[in-house]
This record gives structure tokens, sequence and C-alpha cells, in this order.
């Protein structure tokens, strides 16, 4: 009983505290306040902890790592966020659109968990025979922490793609190139002092905003690249001991279960990023594309098999 008290408390403060730092992140962007960004990131390190320290006090009382339904899969995803943006930020600790997306990726996971979960989905069972395996727990564990790093890697390319959309390149193009016609115009020497002091202006406050966001775009596909690396890896590592668990459990190494189908597109679709990327030399919009429809298929595997409750793995993370 204790343990279960200290769980449910441990998990109300790690989503006020994960709360708060997805606000200050936002916050940062849109005021710009110098300082913020620190404190966000010492927010998280401290929501880590409690989330950590969550997931062990449930570890102790169960008896089992806390892997084996939705409510714990989704604590899991959640506390991978907050160590891939530790992580992360160590590398980059002046870059504040690194915690607009980690931190709500980690804030909305721990919430839907939290708040939108009955509790009899939230209580901790016996595991099914086929999940007393090491080979599951390594198996999960390493899959979850791929979707936390391809998740975040998807989002920053989506993010790519939201900025290089055709109507903000329209409007930035079309008010470059009404600046420039206007400036070859015949009649150009009979402009006002005033009206070439301004258009001067507009051009100098014009390229400083383009600037900005082709050092925004490079960064996002900096982080895109940097995250899916290793969650491809994690992915990899993941669906093999997946394949020895499956032979341990059912008899057979693969057997086109829709979960595994899933996971075979999943490794597709981000090898054909990484492939992109390494090999033909693409950056920006082609690879932020695939990347993009690598979030889509990655959800549809992680909650939309289990769902629709067909195939070997649906038993698991939707029953109470």
């Amino acid at each position: 009983m204790i343990f279960i008290t200290l769980e449910h408390i441990l998990a109300h403060i790690s989503f006020s505290l994960i709360l708060v730092v997805t606000l200050i992140y936002w916050g940062t962007l849109v005021y710009r306040i110098e300082g913020l960004s620190s404190s966000g990131g010492k927010g998280m390190i401290v929501t880590f902890l409690c989330t950590t320290g969550l997931l062990i006090t449930r570890w102790l009382y169960s008896g089992h790592l806390p892997l084996s339904n939705l409510y714990e899969s989704f604590m899991f995803l959640s506390w991978s966020s907050s160590v891939l943006h530790i992580v992360l930020e160590v590398r980059n600790r002046d870059d504040r659109w690194l915690g607009a997306i980690t931190a709500p990726s980690a804030m909305l996971t721990h919430g839907f968990a939290t708040l939108g979960l009955p509790e009899e989905m939230q209580r901790s069972g016996m595991l099914v025979p086929a999940l007393q395996s090491h080979w599951s727990m390594m198996h999960v564990s390493m899959i979850l922490l791929s979707y936390a790093t391809l998740l975040c890697g998807s989002l920053a390319s989506i993010a790519l793609l939201v900025i290089m959309s055709g109507v903000n390149r329209q409007v930035l193009f079309g008010a470059m190139d009404n600046f420039f016609s206007r400036s070859i115009l015949p009649n150009e020497k009979f402009y006002s002092h005033e009206k070439q002091k301004s258009d001067l202006q507009y051009t100098f406050d014009f390229s400083s905003t383009n600037y900005r966001k082709c050092q925004l775009i490079k960064q996002l596909d900096h982080w895109s690249y940097r995250a899916i690396g290793p969650g491809f890896s994690l992915s990899t590592i993941g669906t093999l001991s997946g394949a020895i668990w499956a032979n341990e459990a059912w008899g057979s190494y693969w057997s086109w279960d829709p979960k595994e189908t899933w996971a075979l597109i999943t490794w597709t679709i981000f090898a054909i990023y990484l492939h992109t990327r390494m090999n033909k030399g693409w950056q920006g919009e082609e690879p932020a594309i695939v990347a993009s429809l690598g979030f889509s298929i990655v959800w549809i595997r992680y909650l939309g098999v289990d769902l629709l409750g067909i195939g070997l793995h649906s038993y698991g993370w939707l029953e109470p």
C-alpha cells in the first residue's frame, strides 16, 4: 500500500513538473526570455528522477519490470523522452527548440497514461507465461526506447516541413520579389529618400528573418538525423531480441504477425531515411518527408494493432 501511494505521488509530481517545463520551453520560444531555457533543463532532470522513482517503485511491488501493460509502456515512453532530452541537451545547450519538441512528447504520453487511462488499466498484474522471459523484457524496453527516439526525430522533421511549407515560402519569396521588382523600375530615381530608407530597412529585417529560419531548418534537420540514427539501431536490436523471444515462446522466429509486419515496415521506412542521408547526401525537405511518414507508422505499430485486438502481440497492453 505504501508503494502504491508513493507511486501515485510521484506520478502527479512528475506530470506537474513536465507540464511546467513544457510551458517554460514554449514561453522561451515566444518571448525569448533569457534564463528560462536553463530552468527548463533543470526541471526536466527533476522530472526524469521522479519518473525513474515511479518506475522503480512499481518494479519493487509488482516483482517485474514495468513494461507489461499500456499504462506502463506509456510511462516508460515518457521516461525515454526525458532521457533523450537530457542526452541531447548536454551536446546542444543553447538550442531552445530541443525542449519544445521533447518536453511536450514526454508530457502528452505521461498525461495520457495518468489521466487518460481508467484505473483498472493502470493496475499492475501478474505476467502471462509468454512475457516471463528476459528476452521479452529486453525486446520491449529496446522497442520503447526506439519509439521515443524515432518519434522525437520525426517530430523535428515535421517541424522542418511546417517551416518550409508552401505558404510560408510563397510569403517570403513573394515579399522579396515585390521589393526587387520595385528596385529596378525606371522611375526608381524619383523615390523619396524616406522610401528608399524604409525599403532598405525592410530588406535587412527580411534577410534577418530568412537567415534565422534557415538556421532553424538546419538545426531541425541535424536533430532529426541525430535522433533517428540511434532510434534505428535500438529498433534493430529490439526486433532481433523479439525474434529470439518469439522462438522461445511460440516456436518460430517470424510468423508475419500484424505487429511483426508493421515492425518490418517501420524498419524499412527509417532505413530509407538513413540511406538517403548517408549514401545519397540528401538533406532538408526530402528526407524529412520520409521521417514524417515514419511518425504515423510508428503510432500504427505501437497502438493501431493493439486497438484492433488482433495477432499475438495484442494481449499484453490493452488487457486490464
